[in-house]
């Protein structure tokens, strides 16, 4: 995973693991060649997820570009928004408690745990394919509540 500040300054140090604890996301990286299902399987038991499922996003995805806008929009979630990628990219901005985007680029292996009530966003990177895990608290998925008030379904028909 990279990390990165999308608004630093010159004297800012670079943005780490630790600035992403501060706003309460978790991160570990899995080795896909391993049982990574015994990880998964140990987070659904302490994290109450009680959903799994595997999305897919490639260029020829049907409804790619408005899957993506909604998902480019800032917004949070009542329940916490778990990723693991299993094949490709993507990118979450995560806003800091001081309203500054961090960038966390994911590439295969990368497990992300964005807490419920934090605001981010989601892009894919220029390869526009990912493959990933999801976990769910809630069998329905999740609704999103954007920064400009408006709220959506974005658990989204994708699962494979």
């Amino acid at each position: 995973m990279q990390i990165e500040w999308l608004d630093s300054q010159e004297t800012d140090p670079p943005a780490g693991l630790d600035d992403l604890l501060k706003v309460g996301v978790t991160y570990r990286q899995l080795d896909l060649k391993n049982d990574f299902q015994g990880a998964l399987d140990a987070l659904k038991a302490s994290g109450g997820y009680i959903e799994q499922d595997i999305v897919e996003l490639r260029p020829d995805s049907e409804g790619l570009e408005s899957t993506l806008d909604a998902f480019a929009r800032e917004h949070r979630h009542a329940d916490d928004e778990v990723r693991l990628v299993l094949d490709g990219e993507g990118i979450f901005d995560l806003r800091s408690h001081d309203e500054r985007w961090i960038r966390a680029t994911l590439t295969s292996g990368d497990l992300l745990v964005v807490p419920k009530q934090l605001y981010h966003r989601f892009f894919l990177t220029k390869t526009r394919t990912i493959r990933c895990v999801r976990l769910f608290g809630d069998p329905a998925g999740w609704i999103a509540d954007y920064r400009d008030g408006a709220s959506e379904n974005t658990s989204a028909d994708l699962a494979t």
